[in-house]
């Protein structure tokens, strides 16, 4: 009997010795931690981008990425108000607008009486510009960011850098402790930050500015790439339904820009040029600050605004935005080989994704007998406000419509004594009468609103208490703010809504899953990679697909 309890006792220690235990993981050949890591946010990239013009993209951009990275392929925004600066926010905080609160590019500040933008900070200064002028900052987003998380974790010695040509595409990936944010400003073509960071540029940026890089894009035009009677993915050219950009008489190839050369250094915006001048000024950063060079893991948050900007000018269908995308893709390929030889494969961890896509025009949804149309605030605006007053007698009824939002003067009506669910009663007739509104939800009680569950969960996950108004409007499919022409994004439809998400590099491997991800998982998954604390309102989870195959 002893023998048997000695031979079982010496067996269980061997199965509890190191090496024998079922949990010991495989050694990897990866670092313990990436030199760095480069998010990358492509503004108005909706998902199938990565694969629509595949047939031209060259084999080291996004096939690049699809074939060495791993996709999320169903990865979609988790709330409704599919917006610049909410999506920005929410990559990095892995959270949503209504934890967050950033629900839109700007709102009606109830607290001020007024509508402010989602960066604006008037106890900061503009650094950089050739003008003063009062500058910007995180400060309105309540929650930490995976770039502030990181900061806290090496005790602030990790590097954080943000840089896009929007300020709120910079300011708020970067995060609140952020090493830097820099933006582009159009009025004077340089780069600029604000006292919220630094008092003054560093030299690095200062010799980028003096190089005046934009001139040397402009001297080049913008023609496509290739003969455009080959691009047979886009409309042609020139279709009505198409807006112009930068004082052309029409929306037609080539784009003439040798004539804003020292002059108009905002029309690069609305150019492909807009996505070389940030990746320049991001190769800049990334050697000014030695991200990368140092003990612990730094980030660089990029945005390429420019395709925002295509995009909601000529519409997804357009020359323009395909010409943009193959471009994209050819720079795309130099940057990853700048990165291969900077950091070395496998050293720097990468993921691409958007903030929001982008519906057809409603011009080229009409031209092939879709159902679509376009609806002017204003004109629902005045139907409200004008059935509101002529009922209740209250003079100014509606403070604000900003983000599908209606922002209500509650006062008045308390001071008359009116039933507030009889105001939003009449609300809902007045704006129903519309054929492109589909629903009118109040905010208040979204929990019970009779509509799926899928579409209240986003809705829910949208709305700030103190910020978002009083009413939410639901536009019907394929229908846009504004006029049938150009494009634009906002709503909770798939097409605003499906976005890509590549990770690609520091023990990534290849596949895919079209398994249903959020944008708000981004962040959480970040964090299980790295083993550092998840931002502080995190609602999102880690992608398994991604940390479990390490």
């Amino acid at each position: 009997m002893k023998l048997k309890y000695c031979l079982s006792g010496f067996i269980l220690l061997l199965f509890f010795l190191p090496g024998n235990a079922q949990t010991t993981k495989t050694p990897s050949s990866a670092p313990s931690q990436p030199k760095i890591i480069v998010g990358m946010m492509v503004d108005q990239m909706r998902w199938d981008y990565l694969y629509r013009f595949q047939e031209r993209y060259t084999e080291g951009g996004f096939k690049r990425l699809v074939r060495e990275g791993f996709s999320c392929e169903n990865n979609l925004i988790d709330y409704a108000s599919t917006i610049t600066a909410c999506g920005h926010t929410s990559v990095y905080t892995g959270t949503s607008p209504a934890v967050h609160g950033i629900v839109g590019n700007g709102w009606y500040e109830r607290s001020l009486g007024k509508e402010i933008g989602c960066v604006d900070d008037e106890s900061v200064q503009l650094v950089g510009a050739t003008k003063s002028a009062t500058g910007q900052s995180p400060h309105n987003n309540k929650s930490t960011t995976i770039t502030d998380q990181l900061r806290i974790a090496s005790n602030f010695q990790s590097k954080t850098v943000g840089v896009a040509i929007k300020d709120r595409a910079s300011i708020l990936p970067a995060g609140h402790a952020a090493t830097a944010a820099f933006w582009y400003n159009g009025d004077d073509g340089r780069f600029v930050t604000s006292t919220y960071y630094m008092n003054d540029l560093p030299d690095w940026a200062k010799k980028f500015n003096d190089r005046k890089v934009v001139d040397e894009y402009y001297k080049n035009d913008w023609n496509t790439l290739f003969p455009i009677n080959t691009y047979t993915l886009s409309t042609e050219d020139d279709k009505s339904y198409e807006n112009t950009a930068n004082g052309e008489a029409k929306p037609v190839f080539p784009r003439n820009l040798k004539q804003f050369i020292g002059k108009n250094y905002g029309a690069v915006r609305t150019t492909p040029y807009g996505n070389t001048l940030t990746f320049d000024f991001a190769k800049a950063a990334i050697e000014g600050y030695d991200l990368g060079g140092g003990k612990f893991t730094d980030f660089l948050a990029i945005s390429f605004s420019s395709p925002d900007a295509i995009g909601h000018t000529y519409g997804p269908n357009s020359i323009e935005v395909e010409d943009n995308y193959l471009r994209l893709d050819r720079e795309l390929a130099d940057f990853f080989n700048y990165l291969d030889k900077r950091f070395g494969k496998g050293n720097y961890l990468y993921f691409i994704t958007a903030d929001h896509g982008v519906s057809e025009s409603p011009g080229f949804y009409l031209e092939h007998k879709m159902p679509s149309g376009a609806l002017q605030a204003a004109d629902f605006a005045e139907a409200l406000n004008t059935g509101l007053r002529a009922k209740y007698g209250v003079e100014k009824p509606v403070l604000s419509l900003a983000n599908y939002q209606i922002y209500m003067n509650w006062e008045e009506f308390d001071k008359k004594g009116i039933n507030r669910s009889e105001v939003g009663r009449t609300v809902k007739d007045i704006l129903l009468k519309a054929d492109g509104i589909a629903n009118v939800l109040e905010n208040e009680s979204l929990g019970s609103a009779p509509i799926p569950d899928h579409i209240k969960s986003k809705f829910i996950k949208s709305y700030n208490v103190k910020r978002s108004g009083d009413y939410s409007v639901i536009l019907q499919p394929t229908w846009k703010g504004g006029s049938v022409k150009g494009a634009t994004h906002g709503t909770w439809y798939p097409y605003d809504a499906h976005i890509p998400l590549v990770w690609m590099g520091w023990r990534v491997k290849p596949g895919y899953t079209n398994r249903v991800t959020g944008m708000t998982d981004i962040a959480p998954t970040i964090a299980a990679m790295l083993h550092i604390q998840m931002p502080s309102g995190a609602i999102g989870e880690p992608i398994r697909e991604i940390t479990e195959r390490r």
